[in-house]
């Protein structure tokens, strides 16, 4: 028995309701992706201002965990889900990796760093090695309190030049490439309990330093 097609018949994806889910959750990735680019590269050329372009940046970095968790496995990593539809996105992917904006990154607030901004880095610090004291391990566990912690070091002037900053973001890449429920191994959290002591003695070493020179 043969089935006749139609050549003016619109070809569909899927056939059930969790099919058309999955696809349309495919397409809002995608295009979250696209959108983070064209902003990425928008404020690298000065077409947006900071102030204009970090909360854009966050709502989209939210977005694109959100879209995440729906897609589950059809998506194992975002270099593979950009290579399967042949995207062409640097600048979309490096800030996928990083999780923040890259005022947080890069950008340092320039004046005086005031007591409450010294208190609550100081409180980041010694939140998130406490955690790893107590063996938290888990991507879910770590990187809300990381990332709290990168961002906190964005508001000191000349933090960009910092060792401990640099490695604070690395380590910040490494778990944003990690599913939520994976745990870094034991060498991992002794190696990065290490870099956030190290980190931590740094930050105030440079403000007293500064401290020092004015």
């Amino acid at each position: 028995m043969s089935v006749s097609l139609s050549l003016d018949e619109e070809a569909r994806l899927y056939t059930t309701n969790a099919e058309r889910e999955k696809y349309e959750s495919l397409a809002t990735l995608y295009g979250i992706v696209v959108a983070l680019d064209y902003l990425e590269r928008a404020y690298v050329r000065d077409s947006v201002t900071a102030a204009e372009y970090s909360p854009a940046c966050t709502r989209l970095l939210s977005q694109y965990k959100t879209m995440l968790k729906l897609v589950g496995d059809d998506v194992p990593s975002i270099e593979l889900f950009m290579g399967r539809y042949r995207m062409d996105h640097p600048a979309a992917l490096h800030r996928l990796k990083v999780g923040v904006p890259a005022t947080v990154e890069h950008s340092s607030e320039a004046g005086p760093e005031t007591g409450k901004w010294v208190a609550e880095t100081t409180q980041s610090f010694i939140t998130f090695m406490d955690a790893l004291r107590l063996r938290l391990r888990a991507k879910d566990q770590l990187h809300p309190m990381l990332q709290e912690l990168v961002t906190g070091y964005a508001r000191f002037k000349g933090s960009k030049d910092w060792e401990g900053r640099s490695k604070m973001v690395g380590w910040l890449i490494t778990l944003n490439g990690m599913k939520a429920s994976e745990e870094i191994t034991e060498e991992q959290s002794r190696q990065l309990m290490f870099d956030v002591d190290h980190a931590y003695a740094e930050f105030f070493r440079s403000l007293s330093s500064k401290e020092n020179t004015e």
